[in-house]
């Protein structure tokens, strides 16, 4: 018993001594299995509203590929060798990735953190901020990936997806659910409202879907704004992706891998850092 409730006590004692070593560990996760049981706290709540929440998931992105893979595509014709709207399967994909682990890193992540206060909660047993964190990121990017899965089944069923090539994709769907999951935590950690998601939303996640070769190949940019686009996690991505998809190899596997590992590791200790200032005060 008494083992049990020591860290408890710890996370007061941190949140009394906010300049001790003591926070700084814990915003670090305490082991490698410990961020599961929010994943499985999480997975229970989401269960129940799970018909819901993927419907609400994936009518934007399949509204995308319908209306404009079938509309615009009849004007559009071919592009790269393939029909449109399997060029734009292949980008829907990633782009719901993305969307949908932000949305759920930054709205549902917050709402537990500052308005359930699910996270003060969960401090005063053996977990860590940082399990909470590595859970929350972890969770989101399970969410994006059964989009992803989702919407990549879809294609591959209308034959706008290759088979079994497009398994390849799976685990960069993984990976990339990761990265917008950990990056958008940076954003819940700073947060002070609902309200200052909109400026993510807005200046960071709407240009990536529109620059990174979701709906049009990305060399049809000017010089310029195609070296800019190859910082963005969206556009390596996608270059990923949509090879598995298309049954083609893919170039620069090491160099799109290396960037989204990195958009996965260097924010999560930032939103680490940030989270036990904003929480452990």
């Amino acid at each position: 018993m008494e083992t049990f409730e020591q860290p408890g006590v710890q996370a007061d004692k941190t949140r009394k001594q906010p300049g001790s070593l003591a926070p700084l560990s814990s915003a670090l996760p305490a082991n490698a299995t410990h961020w599961m049981s929010v994943w499985r706290r999480n997975y229970l709540v989401w269960k129940k509203l799970a018909v819901a929440s993927m419907i609400g998931n994936l009518a934007d992105p399949m509204i995308y590929l319908f209306g404009l893979g079938l509309g615009l595509g009849l004007m559009v014709g071919h592009v790269d060798g393939v029909s449109y709207i399997a060029f734009l399967a292949a980008g829907t994909v990633a782009s719901s990735v993305m969307m949908s682990a932000s949305f759920e890193a930054m709205y549902s992540g917050f709402s537990r953190m500052q308005v359930q206060r699910t996270w003060e909660a969960i401090m005063h047993t053996p977990l860590t901020l940082g399990d909470i964190v590595l859970g929350e990121i972890v969770w989101a990017a399970s969410k994006s990936v059964l989009s992803g899965v989702a919407i990549m089944v879809v294609a591959g069923a209308l034959g706008y997806a290759s088979f079994p090539s497009m398994l390849l994709a799976l685990p960069v769907i993984v990976l990339t659910g990761l990265a917008f999951a950990s990056t958008a935590m940076i954003v819940t950690a700073i947060a002070p409202s609902y309200d200052f998601f909109m400026f993510y939303q807005t200046l960071a996640l709407t240009p990536m879907l529109l620059l990174s070769g979701v709906f049009f190949p990305v060399t049809q940019l000017p010089a310029l704004a195609q070296h800019a686009t190859q910082a963005l996690p969206l556009y390596h991505a996608v270059e990923l992706i949509r090879p598995a998809m298309l049954g083609r190899p893919a170039d620069g596997v090491a160099l799109h891998l290396a960037v989204l590992i990195a958009y996965t590791v260097l924010p999560f200790f930032a939103c680490a850092w940030l989270f036990r200032r904003r929480i452990m005060k």
